[in-house]
C-alpha cells in the first residue's frame, strides 16, 4: 500500500493544482501506449493514477491523512497496535479497566459498547478485568478488492464540447458507453465501479482520464469557444449572412457593415457545457480576406483616396 504522495512525488502540503502537475508529467511519460514493451511502465501507470484520484478527492485525502485508510483506499485497524500515542507501546495499560487512545483515558467497555452494539465487549471487561471473548473480528481488515485499472480515453473536439456518448472497450473485451460530464477537459476523470481487477474483496474500478483532441479551426477559452472566420472584402464592407461552423451544426450569422478584421461577434449558448449549468459562447473573431492579384481591386485600391491614418491612436 504505496503513499500516494510519495508515488506522485509531492508533499503532503502540495495543493490540488501541485498534485494535477505531476500527474499529468507522470502519465505522459508511463502511457501505455508510449510503453507498449514495458509492463512495469503500465504498472506504474496505474498506480499514479489511483495516487491521483485518492488525493483530488477531498473526503479521501483527509482520511488518509488522518490514518483511517490506508493508501488503496482501505480502512485501517481502528485501535492502531503497534507503537500507541506518545509512544507507549499500544496504549493499554495494566488492570485492563483503562485504555490510553490518543493521550486520553477511559473506559474500555464504553468503546465496545459503541462499536459492538454493548455486547460482548462490556461483557469482557465487567469479568475480572479481562476479556472473555467475542472479538473474533478484532483488528481484521476487510479483504482488499482488485487492483483499478487505468484507461485514457481521446475524446473529440466537437464531442467534448456537446457532451456526446463515447464507447470504450475494456480489457476483457466488452464495451460500454459513457456519458461525458459537463465541464469536462483533458485530465477529467471518471470512475466505472467494480470495473476493474478482481480481488479477494470483489472487483476494483475502472478509472477512465479523458484527453481531448485538439481542433483544426476551434480553440478553447475556458467554456468559451474561439474560432477566426475569414470574411470577403464586400462581406466586410456591405455587411452579409453568412454560415458559421460550430460543434452543433453550421448556423447563420450577421455580419455587421463595416467590420473590420478583428471584430468579435458572440453566439450564445455554443460553447462548452459549465459544471454548475449552462454553456459558454462561440466568440467568433472575424479576419477579412484579400484576393491575390485581383486586378478590379488593385484598380479599385489604387483610385481610393483615403486620407485617414489607421495607425494614429499608435503615435506613428
Amino acid at each position: 500500500m504505496a503513499d500516494p504522495y510519495a508515488t506522485l512525488g509531492v508533499a503532503r502540503t502540495a495543493s490540488e493544482a501541485d498534485i494535477k502537475k505531476a500527474y499529468r508529467k507522470l502519465a505522459k511519460e508511463l502511457h501505455p501506449d508510449r510503453n507498449k514493451d514495458n509492463p512495469k511502465a503500465s504498472e506504474r501507470f496505474s498506480q499514479v493514477t489511483q495516487a491521483y484520484d485518492l488525493l483530488t478527492d477531498k473526503d479521501k485525502r483527509a482520511r488518509f491523512d488522518r490514518g483511517e485508510i490506508d493508501g488503496d483506499g482501505n480502512p485501517t485497524s481502528p485501535f492502531g497496535f503497534g507503537t500507541g500515542a506518545g509512544g507507549q507501546g499500544g496504549g493499554f495499560r495494566p488492570g485492563g479497566a483503562q485504555f490510553d487512545f490518543g493521550g486520553e483515558a477511559g473506559d474500555l467497555g464504553d468503546i465496545f459498547e459503541g462499536l459492538f452494539g454493548g455486547g460482548a465487549g462490556r461483557r469482557g471487561a465487567g469479568q475480572g478485568g479481562g476479556f472473555s471473548g467475542g472479538f473474533g473480528g478484532f483488528g481484521r481488515r476487510p479483504a482488499a478488492k482488485g487492483a483499478n485499472v487505468a484507461y485514457r480515453l481521446a475524446v473529440s473536439f466537437e464531442d467534448a464540447a456537446r457532451l456526446a456518448p463515447q464507447r470504450i472497450t475494456l480489457r476483457d473485451g466488452k464495451t460500454i458507453d459513457l456519458k461525458l460530464p459537463a465541464g469536462v477537459e483533458t485530465g477529467t476523470q471518471m470512475r466505472l465501479s467494480g470495473k476493474g481487477e478482481e480481488g479477494p474483496g470483489g472487483f476494483g474500478d475502472a478509472i477512465v482520464t479523458i484527453e481531448v483532441q485538439p481542433h483544426r479551426f476551434y480553440t478553447r477559452d475556458g467554456d468559451d469557444i474561439r474560432l477566426d472566420l475569414p470574411v470577403t472584402l464586400s462581406e466586410a464592407v456591405l455587411g452579409a449572412q453568412v454560415r458559421v461552423p460550430t460543434p452543433d451544426g453550421a448556423v447563420m450569422l450577421t455580419v455587421p457593415k463595416g467590420s473590420t478584421s478583428g471584430k468579435v461577434l458572440r453566439l450564445k449558448g455554443r460553447g462548452f457545457h459549465k459544471k454548475g449549468g449552462g454553456r459558454g459562447d462561440l466568440l467568433v473573431t472575424l479576419m477579412v480576406d484579400l484576393p491575390v492579384d485581383d486586378d478590379a481591386l488593385i484598380e479599385f485600391a489604387q483610385g481610393w483616396q483615403n486620407k485617414g491614418n489607421p495607425r494614429g491612436r499608435m503615435g506613428v
